[in-house]
């Protein structure tokens, strides 16, 4: 397949545009130069992508697979000119560090904070993702650390303790659940909850342990911080389960209550997740000595 980057931005901007001419103009280009690129894409690859319509165009399937793709290999050439910026500004070393939302939100702004003081030469990208998929990346030599609250089965990575944590439900102060020293969550289901966003790892864990009883959460408002669920819960808004040191101990003009939840599942300690601690590169081997040997 003979194409390179402009075309694949070209068609970019003519699936989104849904025209081709607008499309050409994004990118700069002539709309019969775009639409000559586009029948080459198109018999390079052996197959339609485009359905030109009077009023414009939309894609075929092999359109809808080729601009999923395109996308990622965009992302990646972002990510990519990210890691490397640092090496330009002078800077002698770059990590990357992918963290589930439980960590990026607690424990890392602090433990990391330390680190880049003690290595003032070094810089970090730190991108949030769930477990499972932090695990799967370190397996596959994707990403050199990671900060995860469980395993995969069978993926051959190695595992380092990092921060000792527990899920607690937390209430309004005037909830009939603030004055229970402890709940199952089976108890509590039936009422309103103020949740972290769909797609955060809390988010996705909630509602698995909740399918495993037979029930569904009743999610009244989602939010993008553990913060701003405390905050919704201190106003009375519903009921969260956040990790008990995302509670912060002032500051809020109506602080929740903090109900301890009685499952053996909401012990969720942090591990660092490598892939063969002996492989990792010189700085990416600092951080993770200097995450394991923190305390909590």
């Amino acid at each position: 397949m003979n194409y390179d980057l402009t075309d694949l931005r070209l068609f970019v901007a003519i699936a989104e545009a849904q025209n081709l001419s607008r499309g050409a103009g994004r990118v700069h280009l002539a709309p019969s130069s775009a639409s000559h690129r586009m029948r080459l894409l198109e018999a390079g690859i052996g197959t339609p992508l485009l359905l030109r319509q009077a009023r414009g165009v939309s894609l075929t399937r092999a359109g809808e697979a080729l601009l999923r793709h395109a996308r990622q290999v965009f992302a990646q050439l972002e990510q990519m000119h990210a890691d490397l910026a640092p090496y330009a500004k002078g800077v002698c070393g770059h990590v990357t560090l992918w963290a589930n939302t439980h960590a990026t939100h607690s424990f890392l702004p602090d433990d990391l904070a330390e680190f880049l003081r003690r290595y003032p030469q070094v810089s970090v990208t730190l991108a949030e993702h769930t477990s499972p998929e932090i695990v799967m990346a370190v397996a596959r030599g994707e990403v050199e650390v990671g900060v995860v609250a469980e395993r995969v089965e069978g993926a051959e990575v190695e595992m380092l303790p990092y921060r000792a944590d527990r899920l607690v439900l937390i209430t309004p102060g005037t909830h009939p659940l603030a004055t229970q020293t402890s709940a199952r969550l089976a108890e509590v289901l039936d009422y309103p909850f103020v949740m972290l966003h769909a797609g955060s790892a809390i988010h996705t864990f909630t509602m698995n342990a909740a399918a495993t009883l037979g029930r569904h959460v009743n999610v009244r408002i989602q939010v993008r911080s553990f913060e701003a669920v405390c905050r919704m819960v201190g106003a009375g808004v519903g009921i969260g389960l956040v990790p008990r040191s995302a509670v912060p101990q002032g500051g809020l003009r109506e602080p929740p209550t903090v109900v301890t939840l009685d499952e053996t599942w909401a012990q969720r300690d942090l591990q660092v997740c490598v892939r063969r601690r002996e492989d990792l590169s010189g700085f990416a081997a600092d951080l993770v000595r200097s995450l394991a040997g923190a305390t909590g």
